[in-house]
């Protein structure tokens, strides 16, 4: 009996043993065709975009957006809790959102901060839903710098220039503006902030006559800011996606999942973001202050 066993055994390991590449290539083209054949079963038809943070870069968005403009996703939400940041990668996330809301519906979801740079990311959705708790607007923007010349006079250090241009040296740290500096400065800040204010009235549907009630860098609780126009919905996430799903017309929602590794760093950077009073940095930006 002991004998059969054995030789029943070893057969088995023989068989293996000789088959053993066949059988695993076997088993790999059967696990991918059912994997591939679940997938088209249970496809997203919902995806969901974060904005957190400073704002310094947009080139990590635009390539959600691409995704998300996928003819099986029927929906995006944009979850936003940043303070603002630079000027120029604000403006490019906003148009990738007017271009995706040209193409199925996008609905904002303000879940902690929406300010400044960051609410201008999001002023072209279809709609933008605030958490009772959040903090919006701060339609603004600063040119900021320090002047560090009483330190230098101290520590003995003499600073030598040699430049081609008016102002070329407008903003430097090392001695005060001088007040043509200072008024050439202006004259771009004047400039970007018209057009930050321009672009929410178009998108808001808001009187640009009334920008000193909801620009000059107002920052208002989610209430108010839906009493100027700034928010359509002061309600929680869920009602963001009951929203967005209505729009959408999707009878299974199937939200696409993010990334671990990617939802661990939109973790971290809420944490940090959360313990954070506000966002300073040097340079031209339009930041909550």
């Amino acid at each position: 009996m002991f004998k059969a066993i054995y030789k029943f055994i070893t057969g088995v390991l023989d068989f293996v043993k000789n088959y053993f590449f066949i059988l695993l290539f076997l088993f790999i083209v059967v696990a991918y065709f059912t994997d591939t054949k679940q997938e088209a079963l249970k496809k997203s038809n919902l995806m969901r975009v974060d904005i957190t943070g400073p704002i310094v870069e947009s080139d990590t968005f635009l390539k959600k957006i691409n995704e998300a403009k996928e003819d099986n996703i029927k929906g995006v939400l944009i979850y936003i809790n940043s303070p603002g940041g630079l000027v120029a990668p604000s403006i490019e996330m906003s148009l990738a959102i007017k271009r995706l809301k040209s193409l199925k519906p996008v609905v904002v979801y303000a879940g902690g901060v929406m300010a400044s740079g960051s609410y201008y990311a999001g002023i072209w959705a279809d709609k933008i839903v605030a958490n009772p708790g959040s903090v919006i607007g701060s339609i603004g923007v600063i040119f900021d710098g320090f002047d560090i010349s009483g330190l230098i006079k101290k520590v003995g250090i003499k600073e030598q220039v040699a430049k081609m241009g008016k102002f070329k040296e407008a903003g430097t740290i090392f001695r005060e503006w001088s007040k043509p500096e200072k008024e050439e400065i202006d004259k771009l800040l004047k400039d970007t902030y018209d057009m930050f204010v321009t672009d929410v009235a178009r998108a808001r549907g808001l009187k640009i006559e009334d920008k000193d009630k909801f620009a000059d860098a107002h920052v208002f609780s989610a209430f108010r800011a839906k009493e100027v126009g700034l928010v359509d919905e002061v309600g929680s996430i869920y009602r963001a996606k009951q929203i967005l799903i209505s729009e959408s017309g999707v009878v299974e929602p199937r939200w696409k999942k993010r990334d671990k590794f990617e939802e661990y760093l939109s973790k971290l950077t809420e944490g940090a973001l959360t313990k954070m009073t506000l966002y300073f940095g040097a340079g031209l930006r339009s930041s909550v202050r």
